[in-house]
């Protein structure tokens, strides 16, 4: 159970879904426009989520072979995490960064993506079908509904339990729609300092989880085969 919170939260820090949620930070009311993006993103995670976890029980139970394919799957997962970690920990070095500068500056600035003007629109109708259409599973997610059908919960805790999995990675919409509704004062002030602070130590956060994850998931299929 661990491994799976542990999952959501790293399923979290989407590159498109931290980039959503600080556009409409910038935006006219964006409560409403979180709003109807965190529904939109709630009805294509979680169905899903419940489609891929239920397909995998059917898989299961038809073919034997997944008790071999799963330790595999793991290790091969765990392996892209922990790539992915060195990959970032290694874009620290200053040579690296000046050469992806050195690229930036020579491709031509297109603006923003069509995603993100749509969003400039202001309106909860678009951000609700702009998070249906961009939310779609990744890596940690498939790695926690993986863990979550191994679990062999009953059905209606399988269903809570995806739920509750969604609920976890969308926290960064959750929680400034949740403040904003709260506290609509104090909140653009403290979502600010907020935002420098992450910036200061994101690289490092990002590090980290991708190598816990990816060193968790390689020792669990080491075992599993053994």
């Amino acid at each position: 159970m661990g491994e799976v919170v542990l999952l959501s939260l790293l399923a979290s820090f989407n590159p498109t879904l931290v980039a959503a949620t600080t556009v409409m930070l910038l935006l006219p009311r964006p409560a409403r426009l979180m709003g109807g993006y965190l529904l939109g993103a709630y009805l294509t995670s979680i169905t899903l989520g419940l489609v891929i976890v239920f397909s995998l029980s059917i898989s299961s139970a038809t073919n034997t072979a997944k008790t071999t394919l799963s330790p595999a799957a793991d290790i091969a997962l765990g392996a892209i995490a922990l790539a992915v970690a060195f990959a970032l920990y290694t874009d620290r070095r200053p040579r690296l960064r000046e050469r992806r500068r050195a690229r930036k500056a020579a491709k031509p600035d297109r603006g923003p993506p069509r995603w993100q003007r749509a969003l400039g629109k202001g309106s909860p109708r678009i951000t609700f079908v702009v998070g249906a259409l961009l939310t779609y599973p990744g890596g940690a997610y498939l790695a926690g509904l993986d863990h979550i059908h191994k679990l062999h919960y009953s059905t209606v805790a399988t269903v809570l339990l995806v739920i509750g999995f969604n609920v976890v990675q969308m926290w960064l919409l959750e929680v400034p729609l949740a403040c904003f509704l709260v506290a609509p004062e104090w909140t653009p002030r403290a979502i600010e300092r907020g935002k420098a602070w992450f910036m200061r130590h994101a690289h490092v956060f990002a590090v980290r989880g991708f190598a816990a994850v990816g060193a968790l998931l390689v020792i669990r299929g080491i075992v599993e085969l053994i």
